[in-house]
Protein backbone atom coordinates (compact mmCIF):
# COMPACT_ATOMS: atom_id res chain seq x y z
CA UNK A 1 0.00 0.00 0.00
CA UNK A 2 1.21 3.22 -1.05
CA UNK A 3 0.86 6.09 1.25
CA UNK A 4 0.07 9.19 -0.58
CA UNK A 5 0.95 13.29 0.33
CA UNK A 6 -1.95 15.68 -0.24
CA UNK A 7 -1.25 19.18 -0.34
CA UNK A 8 -3.34 22.30 0.10
CA UNK A 9 -4.59 23.04 -3.17
CA UNK A 10 -6.08 19.49 -3.40
CA UNK A 11 -7.99 20.29 -0.67
CA UNK A 12 -8.94 23.22 -1.53
CA UNK A 13 -10.41 22.40 -5.06
CA UNK A 14 -12.61 20.32 -3.26
CA UNK A 15 -14.19 23.15 -1.86
CA UNK A 16 -13.70 25.54 -4.69
CA UNK A 17 -17.25 26.38 -6.42
CA UNK A 18 -15.61 27.45 -9.26
CA UNK A 19 -14.25 25.05 -10.86
CA UNK A 20 -16.35 21.31 -10.75
CA UNK A 21 -14.14 19.40 -12.53
CA UNK A 22 -11.16 20.15 -10.35
CA UNK A 23 -13.63 20.32 -7.28
CA UNK A 24 -14.65 16.59 -8.61
CA UNK A 25 -11.58 15.30 -9.35
CA UNK A 26 -10.12 16.29 -6.17
CA UNK A 27 -13.29 15.13 -4.09
CA UNK A 28 -12.49 11.63 -5.60
CA UNK A 29 -9.17 11.62 -4.57
CA UNK A 30 -9.41 12.54 -1.18
CA UNK A 31 -12.31 10.32 -0.59
CA UNK A 32 -10.32 6.96 -2.13
CA UNK A 33 -7.33 7.70 -0.40
CA UNK A 34 -8.82 8.08 2.50
CA UNK A 35 -10.96 5.00 2.47
CA UNK A 36 -7.82 3.21 1.47
CA UNK A 37 -5.82 4.60 4.30
CA UNK A 38 -3.31 6.27 2.01
CA UNK A 39 -3.89 9.84 2.37
CA UNK A 40 -1.23 11.83 4.64
CA UNK A 41 -0.93 15.16 5.01
CA UNK A 42 1.02 17.61 7.45
CA UNK A 43 0.02 20.44 10.48
CA UNK A 44 1.31 22.93 7.68
CA UNK A 45 -1.75 21.96 5.48
CA UNK A 46 -4.11 22.10 8.34
CA UNK A 47 -3.22 25.68 8.99
CA UNK A 48 -2.82 26.56 5.06
CA UNK A 49 -6.64 25.43 4.16
CA UNK A 50 -8.16 27.26 7.18
CA UNK A 51 -6.30 30.10 6.37
CA UNK A 52 -7.22 30.04 2.30
CA UNK A 53 -10.72 28.59 2.49
CA UNK A 54 -11.63 31.67 4.80
CA UNK A 55 -9.74 33.80 3.03
CA UNK A 56 -10.00 33.01 -0.64
CA UNK A 57 -12.88 31.11 -0.77
CA UNK A 58 -15.53 32.63 1.54
CA UNK A 59 -15.99 29.72 4.06
CA UNK A 60 -17.10 31.07 6.79
CA UNK A 61 -14.49 29.82 9.92
CA UNK A 62 -17.29 27.35 11.52
CA UNK A 63 -16.96 25.30 7.91
CA UNK A 64 -13.73 25.59 7.64
CA UNK A 65 -13.15 24.55 11.23
CA UNK A 66 -15.00 21.45 11.00
CA UNK A 67 -13.16 20.32 7.95
CA UNK A 68 -10.13 20.79 9.60
CA UNK A 69 -11.35 18.50 12.66
CA UNK A 70 -12.22 16.01 9.91
CA UNK A 71 -9.02 16.25 7.76
CA UNK A 72 -6.99 16.26 11.66
CA UNK A 73 -8.51 12.57 11.76
CA UNK A 74 -5.82 11.19 9.01
CA UNK A 75 -2.63 10.36 8.92
CA UNK A 76 -1.00 13.95 10.01
CA UNK A 77 2.52 14.53 10.09
CA UNK A 78 3.43 16.93 13.14
CA UNK A 79 6.27 19.71 12.44
CA UNK A 80 9.02 18.54 14.27
CA UNK A 81 12.35 21.07 14.58
CA UNK A 82 13.72 18.57 12.90
CA UNK A 83 11.51 18.47 9.98
CA UNK A 84 11.56 21.80 9.50
CA UNK A 85 16.04 22.18 9.94
CA UNK A 86 15.81 19.22 7.03
CA UNK A 87 13.14 21.39 4.50
CA UNK A 88 15.65 24.26 5.35
CA UNK A 89 18.41 22.50 3.80
CA UNK A 90 16.50 20.24 0.83
CA UNK A 91 15.34 24.33 -0.09
CA UNK A 92 18.87 25.51 0.20
CA UNK A 93 20.23 22.52 -1.89
CA UNK A 94 17.89 22.01 -4.33
CA UNK A 95 16.74 25.59 -4.92
CA UNK A 96 13.43 24.75 -3.84
CA UNK A 97 11.14 27.15 -1.77
CA UNK A 98 10.99 26.39 1.95
CA UNK A 99 7.42 25.94 2.01
CA UNK A 100 7.25 23.05 -0.60
CA UNK A 101 10.52 21.84 0.73
CA UNK A 102 8.74 21.59 3.73
CA UNK A 103 5.47 19.52 2.37
CA UNK A 104 8.29 17.30 0.28
CA UNK A 105 10.30 16.93 3.82
CA UNK A 106 6.75 15.83 4.96
CA UNK A 107 5.87 13.61 2.57
CA UNK A 108 9.07 11.73 2.73
CA UNK A 109 9.53 11.42 6.61
CA UNK A 110 5.87 9.97 6.37
CA UNK A 111 7.37 7.24 3.61
CA UNK A 112 5.01 8.50 1.30
CA UNK A 113 5.52 7.67 -2.70
CA UNK A 114 3.99 10.70 -3.75
CA UNK A 115 3.11 14.22 -3.56
CA UNK A 116 -0.43 15.24 -5.16
CA UNK A 117 0.03 18.85 -5.75
CA UNK A 118 -0.65 21.40 -8.62
CA UNK A 119 2.09 23.32 -7.08
CA UNK A 120 5.41 21.43 -7.96
CA UNK A 121 7.03 20.11 -11.13
CA UNK A 122 4.70 16.97 -12.29
CA UNK A 123 6.61 14.04 -12.40
CA UNK A 124 9.86 15.08 -10.47
CA UNK A 125 11.08 13.32 -8.08
CA UNK A 126 12.40 15.00 -5.14
CA UNK A 127 13.86 13.39 -1.81
CA UNK A 128 12.76 10.16 -2.75
CA UNK A 129 8.77 11.26 -3.58
CA UNK A 130 7.29 11.70 -6.99
CA UNK A 131 5.72 15.18 -7.82
CA UNK A 132 2.38 14.62 -9.03
CA UNK A 133 -0.46 17.27 -10.56
CA UNK A 134 -3.41 15.34 -10.14
CA UNK A 135 -5.02 17.57 -12.11
CA UNK A 136 -2.67 17.78 -15.15
CA UNK A 137 -4.05 16.10 -19.07
CA UNK A 138 -2.69 12.56 -19.60
CA UNK A 139 -1.45 14.04 -22.67
CA UNK A 140 0.04 17.41 -21.43
CA UNK A 141 3.67 17.55 -19.74
CA UNK A 142 3.33 20.87 -19.02
CA UNK A 143 0.50 22.61 -17.19
CA UNK A 144 -0.22 26.47 -16.16
CA UNK A 145 0.64 27.52 -12.38
CA UNK A 146 -1.73 26.78 -10.34
CA UNK A 147 -4.46 29.13 -8.81
CA UNK A 148 -3.41 28.42 -5.11
CA UNK A 149 0.32 29.20 -5.32
CA UNK A 150 3.56 28.95 -3.05
CA UNK A 151 6.08 30.49 -2.58
CA UNK A 152 3.86 32.84 0.53
CA UNK A 153 1.53 30.23 0.29
CA UNK A 154 -1.31 32.23 -0.45
CA UNK A 155 -3.25 31.96 -3.68
CA UNK A 156 -2.84 33.60 -6.72
CA UNK A 157 -5.01 36.15 -7.96
CA UNK A 158 -7.89 34.64 -10.32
Amino acid sequence: MSRVFVDTNVLLYAEDQRDRAKRTRARELICELAAAGQLVISTQILQEFFSVATRKLGLSAAIARSLVEDYSKLDVVLLRPEIILAAIDLGRLGSISFWDALVIKCASVAGCSRILTEDMNHGQLVDGVRIENPFAPATRSAEPRARYQRGSRRPARV
